[in-house]
């Protein structure tokens, strides 16, 4: 929202367009909705301008204290998987970042691998798939049946 993103310097420029409904800062991308009725060629090139210009300057995503929500840190992405797992958690993070990803991303939002336990695979929704009334079909009708078809040790995935 456009007052979360006074915690955030490109965010609040981007909102300061006028035409920018929605931003999210995936791990490794970033989303931005354009407004109803805009043409995203016509906000691309200042979208663009926007985020080259702050990341260029090797800038700070967030400003120190200001954000009224937590900023996940690297340590929140460890798991603690079994070692004996290490070959199935590749094949599923590989399917994740490859296959996933990408498409959640298309609709503005992440989805973050949180961990792998006896044919369990737990998952994190982020941005827009946090909220969506679908993301529960996503995961269960699209990631779930993706997973147990080429990782057969996968039997169920979870939301965490």
């Amino acid at each position: 929202t456009p007052e979360e993103a006074e915690a955030s310097p490109p965010a609040d420029m981007l909102f300061a367009l006028g035409d920018v409904t929605g931003v999210f800062f995936g791990r490794d991308f970033v989303s931005v909705t354009a407004a109803p009725g805009v043409a995203w060629s016509s906000l691309k090139p200042d979208v663009l301008a926007i985020l080259l210009d702050h990341f260029a300057a090797n800038m700070p995503l967030f400003r120190q204290g200001s954000a009224g929500f937590a900023v996940p840190g690297a340590e929140e992405e460890i798991t603690t998987d079994d070692p004996a797992d290490a070959e199935i958690v590749a094949q599923i993070r590989e399917l994740i970042d490859t296959r996933v990803r990408p498409a959640v991303a298309n609709d503005g939002g992440d989805i973050v691998y949180r961990g792998f336990d006896k044919g369990k695979v737990y998952l994190r929704m982020q941005g827009a798939c946090a909220g969506c009334p679908s993301s529960s079909a996503t995961l269960k009708s699209g990631i779930e049946q993706l997973l147990k078809y080429y990782v057969p040790e996968v039997t169920e995935v979870r939301a965490v």
